[in-house]
């Protein structure tokens, strides 16, 4: 019997008279194991969403240790740990040595929670609290609706109003995932010349902590709603720049707060159908002064078939948020034009995000 193995080498033996002979390599870069990998993606998400919960990148911190000393001190089953284990180590996760320990690599050392640059957050939300709504991406695009609506029986914004935990974890995510971000849009968009920023939805407000930072003449205020105004407060205070930034409870849909020089819509405008976001852009309009500006912070959709981080995150608004997605450059100036804005300029970042300048038409 003649078994095919899509790896380089087989070692040739004899079990129980039949013989395995030296396999043929199967090619990995063909069309057929290409889609072989890409169709698999949600095993390798889960074994990572499953050492992320565990908490295996900080056990492993402080020196290599066995599947069975990780078992105990995480609660897991040692063999099946062992297999998920050694299975990353396969990935560059880990490095499994001969003595049967793993120790971390820097690809692994992203899992830690302690470091900058940690994805672990990241991993808990997109493999962990919104698993079930990718399930149901057949049912987005057939409808159009949010997977995680249907999965969940309401919407993102619902679920992590009624679950602390999950939004504390959102959050997280958001503050690890922008931090080089954020601090790549106060590196590439100056407001040395601005007495006052308002950040709309402005989340834990790192983004304004950022300019603040970087413009020191600079006010802010940062604009949430109710169940995520405290986590900017702590973030601020922690910072400590609660003396120069304000954090404003209300509805970005019903009202903005007037006064600011300069308005920011980070990764805002990219949750919401087009009505949303026509909404929001016309309340931003009544807001600015003569003189004012609006600024846009997102991932802009590049050519097609061009590979972009937008893409992905495309996929991601599709089955998560109320009807949001990534945006062309086109498709951005047309709903600025929509709302009474011109788009004045755009200005590319050291990240994936850009800054869209507007100004009222």
């Amino acid at each position: 019997m003649r078994l095919v193995w899509p790896v380089n080498a087989v070692e040739t033996g004899a079990m129980h008279d039949t013989v395995v002979t030296q396999a043929e390599p199967v090619s990995e870069s063909s069309p057929s194991a290409q889609m072989i990998q890409m169709t698999s993606g949600h095993v390798i998400a889960q074994a990572l969403y499953v050492v992320a919960e565990l908490g295996i990148a900080d056990l492993l911190a402080s020196g290599p240790c066995s599947s069975v000393e990780l078992a105990q001190a995480a609660g897991a089953h040692a063999p099946s740990l062992y297999r998920v284990l050694r299975t990353l180590a396969s990935l560059g996760v880990f490095v499994e040595q001969e003595d049967k320990t793993f120790a971390l690599t820097p690809l692994g050392a992203t899992l830690r929670s302690d470091i900058p640059g940690s994805v672990r957050a990241w991993a808990l939300v997109n493999c962990g609290i919104t698993w079930r709504a990718y399930g149901e991406l057949l049912y987005s695009v057939r409808t159009g609706q949010p997977g995680f609506d249907r999965a969940f029986g309401m919407s993102v914004f619902d679920y992590t109003a009624r679950h602390p935990d999950a939004m504390a974890m959102f959050s997280q995510m958001m503050i690890d995932s922008h931090r080089q971000e954020v601090a790549a849009v106060a590196s590439a968009y100056s407001l040395a010349d601005v007495k006052t920023v308002i950040d709309v939805g402005g989340g834990s407000g790192n983004l304004v902590a950022a300019l603040l930072e970087a413009n020191p003449s600079l006010k802010g205020t940062v604009f949430e709603r109710p169940a995520v105004a405290e986590t900017a407060v702590r973030w601020l205070h922690a910072a400590g720049l609660s003396h120069r930034c304000d954090v404003l409870e209300g509805d970005f849909f019903e009202c903005i707060p007037a006064g600011g020089d300069v308005y920011v819509l980070s990764h805002v405008i990219h949750d919401w159908d087009e009505a949303h976001c026509l909404t929001l852009l016309r309340n931003c309009r009544g807001a600015i002064g003569t003189g004012g500006r609006l600024l846009i912070v997102e991932t802009v959709l590049p050519w097609p078939n061009e590979q972009s981080p937008a893409r992905l995150l495309d996929m991601i608004m599709l089955a998560n948020s109320p009807n949001g997605q990534e945006r062309t450059l086109e498709e951005y100036r047309d709903l600025l034009a929509t709302a009474d804005f011109q788009l004045a300029r755009v200005v590319p970042t050291a990240s994936s995000v850009s800054v869209l300048e507007a100004v009222p038409a």
